[in-house]
């Protein structure tokens, strides 16, 4: 099936108000291309190094997002024009991105990973520590960010009762963090991917990071 076959089965299978990240790490510039022909203009990348490359060799109206592990040396490489940084894991990295999108005269939309997999792997915030970090306050002194909601991955299993309880979790906590510190900007729960979206849709996400399902089997050689 071509990707712009494969694209439109998959938005006809999303409800209203979820938005899709086309997720083309590892996929060259040219297949990237394929579902921006067909009407794709939001991708996902989780290499500020791949990110950068295939930017400069696509057109400049995609909406790119970082969705990866983001190593605090590599900020100032997408600063100047990342639309959404997905994987906001710690204090540090934090006050990077908000230093680098001032120094690029930019507002950056980040999202808080928090960890609620099983797997000890997986990078993100636990839910203490976060509220700890929030209740300090530092954070509202931070003008090159704005703070739009939460990004988690769950366990990779094929028990769908764990992923549904760790959909849910995120989601009440997405829903605690905007009562009590943001208000209706907070308004991005990114969670699902290509094995899991429908659940993480039926738990409350908007926002679904999906590779596979459109660009077939990556080759990590």
């Amino acid at each position: 099936m071509a990707i712009k076959d494969k694209l439109a089965e998959l938005k006809a299978s999303l409800p209203a108000g979820v938005r899709l990240v086309a997720v083309s790490k590892t996929y060259p510039a040219e297949v990237v291309r394929e579902a921006y022909d067909a009407g794709q203009r939001l991708f996902g990348e989780n290499r500020p190094q791949e990110m950068d490359a295939k930017r400069q060799q696509l057109p400049a109206d995609i909406e790119w997002h970082m969705i990866g592990h983001l190593q605090t040396n590599k900020v100032k490489l997408i600063a100047p024009y990342v639309s959404m940084i997905h994987s906001v894991d710690s204090a540090k990295l934090l006050g990077v991105i908000n230093e680098q999108a001032l120094k690029n005269n930019r507002v950056i939309d980040v999202l808080f990973e928090v960890h609620v997999a099983r797997e000890e792997s997986k990078h993100g915030w636990n839910e203490g520590e976060l509220i700890a970090y929030l209740r300090g306050g530092e954070y509202r002194q931070m003008q090159g960010v704005r703070f739009r909601g939460l990004m988690g991955v769950a366990t990779f299993t094929d028990d769908g009762s764990v992923v549904r309880d760790e959909f849910m979790r995120l989601n009440g906590l997405f829903s605690r963090l905007r009562h009590d510190f943001f208000g209706r900007d907070f308004d991005t729960l990114s969670m699902g991917m290509s094995g899991d979206y429908l659940q993480a849709i039926a738990c409350g996400g908007n926002m679904v990071r999906i590779g596979s399902l459109i660009f077939g089997a990556r080759n990590y050689v």
